[in-house]
C-alpha cells in the first residue's frame, strides 16, 4: 500500500471517529439530558467528557494534518476552493466545539454537585444546554459540508 493510501485510509476512518462520536455523543447526551435523572445525567457527562477528551480531541489533531498531508503527497494546491472551504469549516467546527466541551464539563461537574447534594439540576445547566445544543448545529453542518467537499471535490 502506498503511503497516499494508507494516509487516506487513516485520514477516512479518523474523521470516521470524529464524526460518529460527535454525533452519537450528542445524541446520548441529549437523551440524558431529556430524562431529567440527575445520576443519569452524571454519568453519561462524565462518559462524555473523557469521550471527548480521549477521542475526538485526539482526531480533531489528526484530521488536519493527515489531510494536509494528503493534500502534500496528491500535489494538489493548496488554494484550490473545495480544500479552502474545508479549512475553513473545519476551522468553524472547532470553534463551535471548543465552548461545547467547556460546556459539557460544567454540566458533568453540576450533576455531581446535584447527585452529592440530592438536589435537582440548577437552572444554569438548563442555560448552558441551550448553548450546548446550538453550537452542535452548525459544527454538524460544517462536517456534512467538508464530507460533500472531500468526494465531490468541486472545482
Amino acid at each position: 500500500m502506498s503511503a497516499y493510501l494508507l494516509l487516506k485510509t487513516l485520514h477516512i476512518l479518523s474523521s470516521t471517529i470524529l464524526f460518529g462520536l460527535g454525533a452519537g455523543s450528542a445524541y446520548y447526551a441529549l437523551r440524558a439530558w431529556r430524562g431529567g435523572k440527575v445520576q443519569v445525567i452524571a454519568v453519561t457527562f462524565r462518559h462524555l467528557v473523557f469521550a471527548d477528551w480521549a477521542f475526538t480531541a485526539t482526531t480533531a489533531v489528526f484530521q488536519p494534518l493527515s489531510g494536509l498531508g494528503l493534500v502534500h503527497l496528491a500535489g494538489w494546491p493548496i488554494q484550490q476552493a473545495w480544500l479552502m472551504w474545508s479549512l475553513g469549516l473545519y476551522v468553524l467546527a472547532g470553534l463551535c466545539w471548543l465552548p461545547v466541551v467547556w460546556l459539557q464539563i460544567r454540566v458533568h461537574k453540576m450533576a455531581e454537585q446535584a447527585l452529592c447534594d440530592g438536589t435537582p439540576m440548577p437552572l444554569k445547566a438548563s442555560l448552558y444546554m441551550r448553548w450546548w445544543f446550538a453550537l452542535g448545529w452548525p459544527a454538524f453542518l460544517a462536517f456534512m459540508v467538508i464530507f460533500y467537499l472531500m468526494v465531490a471535490k468541486p472545482a
